[in-house]
């Protein structure tokens, strides 16, 4: 394993490297909390594609293809499904209205007081995202070193909140660049054909496994049904997605580059699907799907290769959570703390101050404090993970509560011209605290939640929004001419640096 250990060690000291050097770009609040709003194609697609599949895409869809066959894709394919209608229908004009939070939409769009509520529960499906992400070192780490579950949580969840905490979304950027080529080589390029040899082509692996695991409809209709609402909306509302989404250096980064990026996701899908598969077919009697990953890379790929390969699996596992706790810690600031501690302070500018890049003026101050929050979030974080031992479960709640609170208030907000702001705080509240009872009654796991939680926010919105008087037209006008990129600010960003399309970003 001395290779091995080597490849990996070299890899977790790069990342570090990258969270200094990207912290020598981080001179603004716009640097460090969106890359400067500057990305170019290729790294927009490549740290698009690297956030969204994480832990739970690797290791959980290599575990649904041992357990249903090709069909196990398709939790991983209906992520790559949000990604691609969020890139050709909502993100060019998510990424002119130059904000850092989904809250702040929210406040623009509805003329104020929507930020709070929306804030905390985004919070807290970030929170529980970046939760389950960091307790998947711990099976990583177990195959690597063989360490306990809590020591290998605190090596990962250290090494990810230090570069995080240096560089901000910059480090971020460059380590997930890294981590998407590992990524690509380790599971598509090395594991991918290995494992389908290894059991002895798919010939042999039709002979020997039952026919509904090649059935593509075979996880289940109903099952299906519940990933795209959980996944493929989650992906069109998620603050970790929309915070990708504003470092885009244009209009049509944002749509091809993210499609690019969704299709990658739509073949990053299948391929975990055939690994499961075929470590289906090697070992047809493990203890547990989730162990199919862990398995056929421990006991299947030579040495050296076997490092890559469990690099590429920690690279899944450190872009999800780097990007959800960024995420969480911009909220968490921004969303909260700042409204909290600043009412006289933002008093005529509902969350405008920091929707564009012009507020920067006090850029060391603001980069200190996101700092702050990003090493006090990981905190937290870490904790967490240490604490719970169910990831299924800490995943599903924060899915639920985000589909269910949230997806009816904002894309109200971008296609219905009649939602008002108590409509979408109806549509928050109804829709959050139905899911949690729901959750309650039915169990954590069961698809009724979601469905129902749903339904009461999308009735408590279009009721109460029809029920009050329409949202001032100065404010939609305002609303409309910052998704048309017509505002200064918007203008201000257009003539700025151009994109940034290469790894090594240029001074401006």
């Amino acid at each position: 394993m001395a290779v091995d250990y080597t490849v990996i060690v070299v890899y977790l000291l790069g990342m570090l490297a990258m969270g200094w050097w990207g912290m020598r770009r981080a001179r603004s609040k716009s640097d460090f909390l969106v890359a400067g709003r500057r990305l170019g194609p290729a790294m927009y697609s490549g740290t698009m594609a690297a956030i969204v599949l994480g832990g739970a895409s690797t290791i959980g869809g290599v575990g649904l293809g041992y357990q249903y066959g090709l069909s196990g894709a398709w939790m991983v394919f209906t992520i790559g499904l949000g990604l691609l209608a969020l890139s050709l229908f909502f993100s060019a004009r998510i990424a002119r209205l130059r904000v850092y939070t989904v809250s702040e939409m929210l406040d623009l769009r509805y003329g104020g007081r929507a930020g709070v509520i929306s804030g905390v529960v985004m919070w807290a499906y970030t929170l529980m995202l970046a939760v389950t992400s960091t307790i998947a070192y711990a099976t990583i780490f177990d195959v690597l070193f063989d360490l306990n579950r809590t020591v290998s949580i605190v090596i990962g969840g250290a090494i990810v909140v230090a570069y995080s905490t240096l560089g901000g979304m910059w480090s971020i950027t460059l380590t997930d660049m890294v981590q998407f080529v590992v990524k690509t080589i380790g599971v598509l390029l090395l594991l991918l054909p290995i494992a389908v040899v290894r059991a002895g082509g798919f010939a042999e692996m039709r002979a020997k496994l039952p026919t509904g695991y090649f059935d593509p409809l075979g996880i289940g209709g109903e099952t299906i049904f519940t990933y795209v609402l959980i996944y493929t909306f989650g992906m069109l509302i998620g603050q970790d997605i929309w915070q990708r989404v504003f470092t885009a250096g244009s209009d049509r980064t944002a749509r091809w580059g993210g499609t690019v990026a969704g299709t990658y996701c739509l073949v990053y899908a299948v391929a975990g699907a055939v690994i499961g598969t075929a470590a289906k077919v090697l070992y047809p009697r493990l203890p547990s799907a989730d162990d199919a990953f862990a398995t056929i890379v421990k006991d299947q790929l030579p040495v050296g290769v076997r490092g890559l390969v469990l690099a590429a699996a920690l690279a899944a596992v450190m872009s999800t959570s780097s990007g959800a706790l960024i995420a969480c810690a911009t909220v968490a600031n921004n969303d909260i703390w700042s409204r909290l501690r600043g009412a006289v302070r933002r008093g005529g500018a509902t969350g405008a101050d920091a929707a564009g890049d012009g507020a920067d003026s006090g850029a060391h101050d603001e980069v200190r404090g996101n700092r702050a929050f990003i090493l006090l979030m990981g905190v937290v974080v870490i904790c967490a993970a240490i604490a719970l031992n169910d990831v299924v479960q800490a995943l599903t709640v924060a899915y639920n509560l985000l589909v269910g609170g949230l997806l009816v208030p904002i894309l109200g907000g971008l296609l219905w011209r009649r939602g008002t702001v108590q409509g979408a705080l109806a549509a928050v509240t109804v829709g959050g605290l139905s899911v949690i009872g729901l959750m309650a009654w039915f169990g954590i796991l069961a698809n009724e939640p979601v469905y129902y939680g749903l339904l009461s926010s999308l009735v408590a919105y279009v009721v109460v929004s029809l029920a009050t008087r329409p949202t001032d037209p100065a404010t939609l006008a305002a609303w409309r001419e910052r998704l048309a990129g017509r505002t200064p600010d918007a203008e201000a960003g257009a003539t700025g640096p151009e994109p940034v399309s290469d790894p090594v970003p240029t001074r401006q």
